[in-house]
């Protein structure tokens, strides 16, 4: 039995594992450019931020129907459940559709096909998170903001995503502005590949809640204050930092400093089908190759659950609380 643990940074699109690419390609007739699983998998070499994202929205193509979305959210679910995850927090890329002709409604009816009945099926309860591509216009996020109205009672917060460099949090004041008066929760990718700046800029333009990565805020000892001050909390992403050449290797992660340092630190998986391995993946190898010991993968798990969005859910909380505190490794 794994630890419990919740997943805050998790992007639907990056579960899309090279089976499923080819099984919806087939199912909606789409000609992707590699010959078989293993062509694809060999194309998840990543030089940088970029030339994953590249391939990232290139495998999107695949998904056309409420059932695509329907069963990549399964598949995904499924894979976390048997690794600990108990709570979701799902991250989805609408403008990255909507531009394939693809409606809100058809990723959002989707996506919660597998969503709605997950805690039933999966024993996982979850929420969305609808980020805006920080490399398309401010008014594009404000459109896509308006697009979502209908769907409201589905997404639980905002979040921003997408090539971080050049792409300022202040470009989308006004969207989160516009998302804090509908009452939803506002999270943001900042100080992954971007500098130290874009955190405090996140913090305090968008109001953002919990920092997205976040690693790059230890070249900043005032700004690691204010975070361990504030108790916002950082969703990590190990073996995503590797994979993306933010860290060299494993071994050389801040984790444990920042964890020394009493920043309130999560383990997530990212874009686990690109990046090498799930929640529970994450929580291993941070295990074997930064030696954190048992307290240090409780203490990280429990970050998971009061880092989570369920203020309105108290009781499911402490739940999953307990569970943690009574989990023996």
């Amino acid at each position: 039995m794994p630890l419990p643990k919740a997943e805050l940074h998790l992007h639907i699109e990056g579960t899309l594992e090279p089976e499923l690419a080819f099984a919806l390609a087939a199912r909606n007739g789409v000609a992707l450019p590699y010959t078989d699983t293993g062509a694809l998998r060999e194309a998840y070499r990543f030089e940088d931020l970029q030339s994953f994202l590249d391939l990232y929205y290139e495998l999107m193509a695949v998904l056309r129907t409420e059932r695509d979305f329907e069963d990549l959210a399964n598949a995904y679910l499924a894979r976390a459940a048997a690794q600990g995850v108990r709570h979701a927090e799902i991250f989805f890329d609408p403008q990255a559709h909507l531009a394939r002709g693809v409606g809100m409604g058809t990723v959002v009816e989707g996506l919660w096909r597998a969503l709605g009945s997950s805690e039933a099926n999966h024993g996982v309860s979850t929420r969305l998170i609808m980020c805006f591509l920080r490399d398309e216009s401010a008014g594009s996020a404000l459109e896509t903001l308006d697009a979502a109205k209908p769907y409201l009672d589905r997404i639980t917060g905002v979040g921003l995503d997408s090539a971080e460099v050049g792409h300022p949090p202040a470009k989308f004041r006004e969207v989160y502005e516009a998302a804090a008066a509908l009452g939803l929760r506002r999270v943001a990718h900042a100080g992954e590949e971007g500098p130290p700046e874009y955190v405090t800029e996140a913090l305090d333009v968008l109001g953002i809640e919990r920092v997205d990565h976040g690693l790059r805020c230890m070249e900043d000892p005032a700004l690691v204050e204010r975070l361990v001050r504030e108790r916002i909390p950082l969703t990590l992403c190990p073996l995503s930092n590797v994979r993306l050449r933010t860290v060299d290797t494993l071994a050389d992660h801040p984790l444990p400093a920042m964890l020394d340092a009493g920043l309130l630190c999560t383990v997530n998986s990212d874009d686990p089908a690109y990046f090498g391995g799930y929640a529970g993946d994450n929580f291993d190898a941070v295990r074997s190759e930064l030696g954190l010991d048992e307290e240090r993968l409780r203490e990280l798990a429990r970050n998971s659950f009061t880092a989570s969005f369920l203020e309105d859910d108290e009781e499911l909380r402490a739940r999953y609380l307990a569970e943690v505190d009574a989990y023996r490794f």
